[in-house]
């Protein structure tokens, strides 16, 4: 039950996280423009991975996307592969965890078959909560430089402080989006790497065969047992005393009557 219980909890909460980042990944709010100078403004901007955005103060909003590839900052490509490598194996986890459910029967799948089912889709999982979470880092990395590089260049003068005109973007909503996915993401891979061992049969017991050794050519005694070929004549086993050398037939004789004289 507890198995179960695991592996249904992880599973959901890692739908929950790449629900999410597919939608951290669409939005146009990964970075907005700064309003801490000018709270006032009849133009706010904000960009995301594939178009950026106007909104006027009228509530018209304009997008215009991205036509280039090639012109587009390495680091947002590189944000743009991690977003898409994680939903991707996300997505291949979600497909494999259902089927290894242990609630579920598919034909004669067996334990030990869910177990490793299992332990693929958590690490499917918790590498797609890693590439989301690394992916939306890199981005705020990006925006707190160019912040404070921005700042530095804001002012400039010597009498005084003179501020030019210069745009600034701090954090949108889809950064703390996939932040929150891609941790959900990783919880539910661990859990279900947890739920695998619930699967995994016990070791311990090993399978014992037992061997009964045949009777037909093997003569027991109290004394030791001979073993007889059936060719030819016997062959008698010795056995070395301190007083010497006596076979095996002599010692195991039945009494004579000279015994008694």
């Amino acid at each position: 039950m507890a198995t179960t219980t695991c592996q249904v909890v992880g599973l959901l909460l890692s739908l929950l996280g790449l629900a999410g980042c597919i939608a951290a990944t669409g939005m146009d709010m990964w970075s907005t423009q700064d309003l801490y100078d000018n709270p006032v403004t009849s133009v706010f901007q904000y960009e995301g991975l594939w178009r950026s955005c106007v909104q006027q103060s009228s509530g018209f909003t304009e997008c215009r996307p991205y036509f280039t590839i090639l012109g587009l900052p390495a680091m947002l490509q590189a944000v743009r592969a991690l977003m898409i490598v994680g939903i991707v194996l996300g997505v291949f986890g979600i497909l494999v965890s259902i089927f290894a459910l242990k609630c579920i029967r598919i034909g004669s799948m067996d334990d030990p078959a869910k177990a490793k089912m299992t332990l693929t889709s958590g690490i499917l999982f918790i590498i797609s909560g890693i590439c989301a979470i690394i992916g939306v880092s890199v981005f705020a990395n990006m925006l707190v430089t160019n912040f404070w590089m921005s700042t530095a260049n804001m002012y400039s003068g010597m009498g005084g402080m003179v501020q030019t005109v210069q745009t600034r973007y701090t954090f949108g909503a889809a950064l703390f989006v996939g932040w929150v996915a891609g941790g959900l993401t990783l919880i539910g891979g661990v859990m279900m790497c947890i739920a695998c061992r619930g699967l995994t049969p016990d070791e311990s017991n090993f399978k014992a065969v037992s061997y009964h050794a045949s009777g037909q050519n093997v003569a027991y005694r109290p004394g030791g047992f001979k073993a007889s070929t059936g060719f030819g004549s016997n062959i008698r086993n010795k056995k070395i005393y301190d007083g010497g050398a006596r076979t095996e037939d002599d010692e195991q004789s039945p009494p004579s009557k000279y015994d008694y004289v």
